[in-house]
């Protein structure tokens, strides 16, 4: 959809027109709900945070202003806050399941190479799932979403530069954090831990 037909739709739907808000739940729906599932690693609780997502949405678009961001990031960041709350009333880390958006076994002649690519794959599943909120939102956004940084910039209210820095610094951390689980994992297998 271009932004100009976005804009007539989302005009519309401002204006109370329920059938613009519908156009807007289809396009935005799928995309809403894999940001919420991979931050709460739950098809159901994906499934209710993504309702009250566009119920919030629905309710508050009377109020909406133009601040020159894609409606996708306003959407993003009521995505965002509802599944903060979730985990703070859980009073528990966030969990990611990312187990399920990774379900291709990689292909190859060579059963070995696809074991340690799997294996590799488990490595760098169980890091994700320790990274603090702000850096699982950054790779979901990144590697899931498929968003350049500009975009992810505006969802995340933080400048261009800004994501560069912290993509920089996750991709630093998630390397070392690798070779740590590899190295333990290594000497575990052995026997030595």
């Amino acid at each position: 959809m271009s932004n100009n037909t976005e804009n007539v739709i989302l005009n519309r739907a401002i204006q109370g027109d329920h059938e613009a808000f519908g156009e807007l739940y289809e396009d935005y729906v799928e995309r809403i709900f894999n940001y919420v599932y991979y931050r709460t690693g739950n098809q159901h609780d994906a499934e209710d945070l993504t309702a009250r997502v566009f119920f919030r949405a629905m309710r508050r678009i009377p109020q909406y202003q133009e601040r020159g961001l894609p409606v996708s990031a306003w959407l993003y960041r009521i995505a965002h806050n509802l599944v903060a709350n979730w985990h703070r009333d859980r009073g528990r880390r966030p969990e990611i399941s990312l187990d399920e958006g990774f379900t291709a076994i990689p292909h190859s002649e060579h059963p070995e190479i696809a074991l340690l690519q799997l294996e590799e794959q488990d490595y760098l599943l169980r890091i994700i799932r320790d990274l603090p909120p702000e850096r699982q939102q950054l790779i979901i956004l990144k590697f899931v979403e498929h968003m350049s940084n500009s975009e992810i910039g505006q969802i995340m209210g933080r400048t261009e530069g800004a994501v560069k820095s912290l993509y920089h610094r996750t991709l630093l951390s998630l390397r070392v954090d690798m070779e740590t689980i590899s190295k333990e994992d290594k000497l575990d297998s052995k026997g030595i831990m």
